[in-house]
Protein backbone atom coordinates (compact mmCIF):
# COMPACT_ATOMS: atom_id res chain seq x y z
CA UNK A 1 0.00 0.00 0.00
CA UNK A 2 1.39 3.41 -1.01
CA UNK A 3 1.47 5.89 1.86
CA UNK A 4 1.69 9.55 0.93
CA UNK A 5 0.77 12.84 2.58
CA UNK A 6 0.07 15.31 -0.23
CA UNK A 7 0.11 13.34 -3.48
CA UNK A 8 -3.17 11.46 -3.23
CA UNK A 9 -5.34 9.43 -5.61
CA UNK A 10 -7.62 11.86 -7.42
CA UNK A 11 -11.02 12.05 -5.75
CA UNK A 12 -13.68 13.88 -7.82
CA UNK A 13 -15.73 14.22 -4.62
CA UNK A 14 -16.85 10.65 -5.44
CA UNK A 15 -18.86 11.83 -8.44
CA UNK A 16 -20.52 8.89 -10.21
CA UNK A 17 -20.21 10.80 -13.51
CA UNK A 18 -16.44 11.27 -13.46
CA UNK A 19 -14.78 9.62 -16.47
CA UNK A 20 -11.14 10.40 -15.64
CA UNK A 21 -8.70 7.50 -15.77
CA UNK A 22 -6.80 6.85 -12.55
CA UNK A 23 -4.38 9.60 -11.63
CA UNK A 24 -2.85 11.22 -8.60
CA UNK A 25 -3.53 14.78 -7.51
CA UNK A 26 -1.57 17.43 -5.70
CA UNK A 27 -2.66 20.84 -4.43
CA UNK A 28 0.40 22.86 -3.36
CA UNK A 29 -1.85 25.55 -1.87
CA UNK A 30 -5.05 25.45 0.14
CA UNK A 31 -7.70 27.66 -1.41
CA UNK A 32 -7.45 29.94 -4.43
CA UNK A 33 -7.13 33.66 -5.04
CA UNK A 34 -8.82 33.87 -8.44
CA UNK A 35 -12.18 34.47 -6.77
CA UNK A 36 -14.29 32.57 -9.31
CA UNK A 37 -17.95 32.83 -8.33
CA UNK A 38 -18.84 29.36 -9.62
CA UNK A 39 -16.02 27.43 -7.94
CA UNK A 40 -17.13 24.06 -6.56
CA UNK A 41 -14.14 23.66 -4.24
CA UNK A 42 -15.33 26.50 -2.01
CA UNK A 43 -18.09 24.16 -0.82
CA UNK A 44 -15.50 21.78 0.62
CA UNK A 45 -12.45 23.84 1.61
CA UNK A 46 -12.78 26.23 4.59
CA UNK A 47 -11.73 29.84 3.91
CA UNK A 48 -11.27 28.89 0.29
CA UNK A 49 -10.90 32.45 -0.98
CA UNK A 50 -8.07 33.13 1.47
CA UNK A 51 -5.35 30.96 -0.08
CA UNK A 52 -2.39 29.80 1.97
CA UNK A 53 0.69 27.70 1.43
CA UNK A 54 0.96 24.23 2.90
CA UNK A 55 3.65 23.78 5.49
CA UNK A 56 6.69 21.84 4.36
CA UNK A 57 5.14 21.19 0.95
CA UNK A 58 8.41 20.79 -0.97
CA UNK A 59 9.89 18.26 1.45
CA UNK A 60 6.66 16.26 1.55
CA UNK A 61 6.30 16.26 -2.24
CA UNK A 62 9.89 15.05 -2.58
CA UNK A 63 9.14 12.06 -0.32
CA UNK A 64 5.75 11.36 -1.88
CA UNK A 65 7.19 11.44 -5.40
CA UNK A 66 9.50 8.56 -4.49
CA UNK A 67 6.68 6.52 -2.96
CA UNK A 68 4.30 6.44 -5.93
CA UNK A 69 4.96 4.32 -9.03
CA UNK A 70 7.40 5.67 -11.59
CA UNK A 71 5.68 7.42 -14.48
CA UNK A 72 2.51 8.21 -12.53
CA UNK A 73 0.11 10.84 -13.85
CA UNK A 74 -0.32 13.67 -11.36
CA UNK A 75 -2.76 16.56 -11.70
CA UNK A 76 -1.45 19.88 -10.43
CA UNK A 77 -3.99 20.82 -9.23
CA UNK A 78 -7.69 19.95 -9.22
CA UNK A 79 -8.96 22.31 -6.51
CA UNK A 80 -6.33 25.02 -6.03
CA UNK A 81 -4.80 26.69 -9.07
CA UNK A 82 -1.03 26.06 -9.09
CA UNK A 83 -0.38 29.41 -10.83
CA UNK A 84 -2.67 31.65 -8.81
CA UNK A 85 -1.28 34.92 -7.40
CA UNK A 86 0.06 33.39 -4.17
CA UNK A 87 2.45 31.29 -6.24
CA UNK A 88 4.21 34.51 -7.25
CA UNK A 89 5.17 34.82 -3.58
CA UNK A 90 6.15 31.23 -2.76
CA UNK A 91 7.07 29.77 -6.14
CA UNK A 92 6.24 26.23 -5.08
CA UNK A 93 4.59 25.08 -8.30
CA UNK A 94 7.71 25.45 -10.43
CA UNK A 95 9.83 23.55 -7.91
CA UNK A 96 7.19 20.83 -7.63
CA UNK A 97 7.09 20.41 -11.42
CA UNK A 98 10.86 20.02 -11.47
CA UNK A 99 10.77 17.41 -8.70
CA UNK A 100 7.95 15.37 -10.27
CA UNK A 101 9.19 15.53 -13.85
CA UNK A 102 12.78 14.71 -12.89
CA UNK A 103 11.42 11.56 -11.20
CA UNK A 104 9.80 10.53 -14.49
CA UNK A 105 6.23 11.38 -13.50
CA UNK A 106 3.78 12.93 -15.95
CA UNK A 107 2.04 16.15 -14.98
CA UNK A 108 -1.33 17.58 -15.94
CA UNK A 109 -1.30 21.29 -15.09
CA UNK A 110 -4.84 22.61 -14.62
CA UNK A 111 -4.85 26.40 -14.40
CA UNK A 112 -6.14 29.82 -15.38
CA UNK A 113 -2.79 31.40 -14.54
CA UNK A 114 -0.71 33.14 -17.19
CA UNK A 115 2.49 33.11 -15.11
CA UNK A 116 2.98 29.57 -16.47
CA UNK A 117 4.19 31.31 -19.62
CA UNK A 118 5.53 34.59 -18.27
CA UNK A 119 7.74 33.04 -15.58
CA UNK A 120 7.97 29.28 -16.01
CA UNK A 121 8.05 28.43 -19.69
CA UNK A 122 11.67 27.26 -19.46
CA UNK A 123 10.86 24.42 -17.06
CA UNK A 124 7.59 23.60 -18.87
CA UNK A 125 9.43 23.36 -22.17
CA UNK A 126 12.29 21.35 -20.68
CA UNK A 127 9.84 18.62 -19.61
CA UNK A 128 7.28 19.06 -22.38
CA UNK A 129 7.16 15.33 -23.15
CA UNK A 130 5.88 14.80 -19.58
CA UNK A 131 3.56 17.81 -19.30
CA UNK A 132 0.07 18.58 -20.58
CA UNK A 133 -1.81 21.78 -19.79
CA UNK A 134 -5.56 22.20 -19.28
CA UNK A 135 -6.34 25.91 -19.39
CA UNK A 136 -9.79 27.18 -18.41
CA UNK A 137 -11.40 29.86 -20.58
CA UNK A 138 -15.09 30.37 -19.91
CA UNK A 139 -15.85 33.25 -22.29
CA UNK A 140 -14.38 35.77 -24.71
CA UNK A 141 -16.51 38.47 -23.10
CA UNK A 142 -13.99 40.33 -20.93
CA UNK A 143 -16.70 42.10 -18.92
CA UNK A 144 -18.44 38.85 -17.99
CA UNK A 145 -15.10 37.21 -17.28
CA UNK A 146 -14.18 40.00 -14.86
CA UNK A 147 -17.43 39.43 -12.99
CA UNK A 148 -17.21 35.64 -13.01
CA UNK A 149 -13.46 35.36 -12.29
CA UNK A 150 -12.53 38.73 -10.76
CA UNK A 151 -8.88 38.02 -9.95
CA UNK A 152 -8.05 35.68 -12.84
CA UNK A 153 -6.14 36.86 -15.92
CA UNK A 154 -8.31 38.15 -18.81
CA UNK A 155 -9.43 35.59 -21.42
CA UNK A 156 -7.34 37.15 -24.18
CA UNK A 157 -4.18 36.62 -22.12
CA UNK A 158 -5.06 32.98 -21.56
CA UNK A 159 -5.57 32.51 -25.30
CA UNK A 160 -2.10 33.96 -25.86
CA UNK A 161 -0.72 31.47 -23.35
CA UNK A 162 -2.44 28.60 -25.16
CA UNK A 163 -0.95 29.75 -28.46
CA UNK A 164 2.60 29.99 -27.15
CA UNK A 165 2.46 26.70 -25.28
CA UNK A 166 1.22 24.96 -28.41
CA UNK A 167 3.91 26.62 -30.50
CA UNK A 168 6.49 25.13 -28.16
CA UNK A 169 5.10 21.62 -28.53
CA UNK A 170 3.08 21.39 -25.31
CA UNK A 171 -0.30 19.69 -25.52
CA UNK A 172 -3.06 22.15 -24.58
CA UNK A 173 -6.66 21.38 -23.71
CA UNK A 174 -9.08 24.24 -23.13
CA UNK A 175 -11.79 23.76 -20.55
CA UNK A 176 -14.91 25.77 -21.41
CA UNK A 177 -16.13 25.18 -17.92
CA UNK A 178 -18.62 25.98 -16.61
CA UNK A 179 -21.27 26.98 -19.10
CA UNK A 180 -23.82 29.03 -17.18
CA UNK A 181 -27.28 29.65 -18.68
CA UNK A 182 -27.78 33.27 -19.68
CA UNK A 183 -24.15 34.26 -19.05
CA UNK A 184 -21.76 32.43 -21.38
CA UNK A 185 -24.01 30.00 -23.25
CA UNK A 186 -24.62 31.96 -26.46
CA UNK A 187 -23.77 29.50 -29.23
CA UNK A 188 -22.46 32.15 -31.61
CA UNK A 189 -20.09 33.47 -28.95
CA UNK A 190 -18.99 29.94 -28.10
CA UNK A 191 -18.38 29.23 -31.78
CA UNK A 192 -16.16 32.32 -31.98
CA UNK A 193 -14.23 31.17 -28.90
CA UNK A 194 -13.73 27.68 -30.35
CA UNK A 195 -12.62 29.14 -33.69
CA UNK A 196 -10.07 31.34 -31.94
CA UNK A 197 -8.77 28.35 -30.01
CA UNK A 198 -8.45 26.24 -33.16
CA UNK A 199 -6.59 29.10 -34.84
CA UNK A 200 -3.97 29.22 -32.06
CA UNK A 201 -3.29 25.48 -32.13
CA UNK A 202 -5.32 24.05 -29.25
CA UNK A 203 -5.81 20.28 -29.62
CA UNK A 204 -8.82 19.55 -27.44
CA UNK A 205 -11.87 21.21 -25.87
CA UNK A 206 -13.50 19.90 -22.69
CA UNK A 207 -16.96 21.27 -21.96
CA UNK A 208 -19.02 21.24 -18.78
CA UNK A 209 -22.14 22.96 -17.51
CA UNK A 210 -22.35 24.74 -14.18
CA UNK A 211 -23.31 22.42 -11.34
CA UNK A 212 -24.96 24.46 -8.59
CA UNK A 213 -24.27 24.35 -4.88
CA UNK A 214 -26.10 26.76 -2.60
CA UNK A 215 -22.99 28.83 -1.85
CA UNK A 216 -21.91 29.30 -5.47
CA UNK A 217 -25.49 29.95 -6.61
CA UNK A 218 -25.78 32.68 -3.98
CA UNK A 219 -22.55 34.32 -5.19
CA UNK A 220 -23.66 34.22 -8.81
CA UNK A 221 -27.13 35.57 -7.97
CA UNK A 222 -25.63 38.45 -6.03
CA UNK A 223 -23.56 39.55 -9.02
CA UNK A 224 -26.21 38.69 -11.65
CA UNK A 225 -29.48 39.36 -9.77
CA UNK A 226 -31.58 39.38 -12.95
CA UNK A 227 -30.68 35.71 -13.50
CA UNK A 228 -31.56 34.37 -10.06
CA UNK A 229 -35.18 33.49 -10.84
CA UNK A 230 -34.24 31.57 -13.98
CA UNK A 231 -31.39 29.72 -12.30
CA UNK A 232 -33.54 28.67 -9.36
CA UNK A 233 -36.16 27.41 -11.77
CA UNK A 234 -33.67 25.48 -13.92
CA UNK A 235 -31.56 24.08 -11.11
CA UNK A 236 -33.64 23.87 -7.93
CA UNK A 237 -37.07 23.51 -9.54
CA UNK A 238 -36.52 21.45 -12.67
CA UNK A 239 -32.95 20.19 -12.41
CA UNK A 240 -31.47 16.91 -11.24
CA UNK A 241 -29.74 16.49 -7.91
CA UNK A 242 -26.71 14.29 -8.47
CA UNK A 243 -24.32 13.55 -5.65
CA UNK A 244 -24.99 16.79 -3.79
CA UNK A 245 -25.05 19.10 -6.84
CA UNK A 246 -27.99 20.62 -8.67
CA UNK A 247 -27.58 19.89 -12.38
CA UNK A 248 -29.47 21.41 -15.26
CA UNK A 249 -32.19 19.11 -16.65
CA UNK A 250 -30.60 16.35 -18.69
CA UNK A 251 -32.19 17.41 -21.97
CA UNK A 252 -30.79 20.94 -21.66
CA UNK A 253 -27.31 19.64 -20.89
CA UNK A 254 -27.52 17.24 -23.81
CA UNK A 255 -28.48 20.02 -26.22
CA UNK A 256 -25.48 22.08 -25.14
CA UNK A 257 -23.14 19.13 -25.54
CA UNK A 258 -24.40 18.06 -28.96
CA UNK A 259 -24.19 21.58 -30.38
CA UNK A 260 -20.71 22.13 -29.01
CA UNK A 261 -19.47 18.72 -30.15
CA UNK A 262 -20.53 19.60 -33.67
CA UNK A 263 -18.67 22.92 -33.59
CA UNK A 264 -15.53 21.52 -31.95
CA UNK A 265 -15.23 18.65 -34.40
CA UNK A 266 -15.98 20.97 -37.32
CA UNK A 267 -12.67 22.64 -36.42
CA UNK A 268 -11.02 19.19 -36.19
CA UNK A 269 -10.42 19.35 -32.44
CA UNK A 270 -11.05 16.64 -29.89
CA UNK A 271 -14.29 17.01 -27.91
CA UNK A 272 -14.83 15.75 -24.37
CA UNK A 273 -17.15 16.57 -21.47
CA UNK A 274 -16.66 16.71 -17.71
CA UNK A 275 -19.12 14.96 -15.38
CA UNK A 276 -22.11 15.25 -17.69
CA UNK A 277 -23.01 11.61 -18.23
CA UNK A 278 -22.45 11.77 -21.99
CA UNK A 279 -19.14 9.99 -22.41
CA UNK A 280 -20.42 8.45 -25.64
CA UNK A 281 -20.22 11.93 -27.20
CA UNK A 282 -16.46 12.12 -26.70
CA UNK A 283 -14.23 12.16 -29.75
CA UNK A 284 -12.56 8.75 -29.99
CA UNK A 285 -9.22 8.46 -28.16
CA UNK A 286 -9.54 11.78 -26.32
CA UNK A 287 -9.53 11.85 -22.52
CA UNK A 288 -11.72 14.29 -20.62
CA UNK A 289 -9.13 15.80 -18.26
CA UNK A 290 -6.56 16.57 -20.97
CA UNK A 291 -4.15 13.70 -20.28
CA UNK A 292 -4.72 12.48 -23.84
CA UNK A 293 -1.04 12.59 -24.95
CA UNK A 294 0.13 10.50 -22.01
CA UNK A 295 -1.94 7.54 -23.18
CA UNK A 296 -1.30 7.98 -26.88
CA UNK A 297 2.42 7.80 -26.22
CA UNK A 298 2.28 4.57 -24.28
Amino acid sequence: MVRTRLIKPFDPWRSPLCTCPFKWSLNPYTGCGHGCLYCYASSYVPKFYSPRAKRGVLEVVHRDSLAIPMGSVIELSPSSDPFQPIDDIYGYSRKIIEVLASRGHRILITTKGTSILAKHIDVIERYRDRIAVALTITTLNSSNAKLLEPEAPPPIERISVAKELGRRGIYVTIRIDPIIPGINDDIDELRELIKRLADVGVKQITVSTYKAKYDSLKRLSTVFPDMEKLWRKLYIGEGEKIHGYFYLPQQIRYRYMVKLKSIVEEYELGFTTCREGFQYLHTENYICDGTTPFYRNK
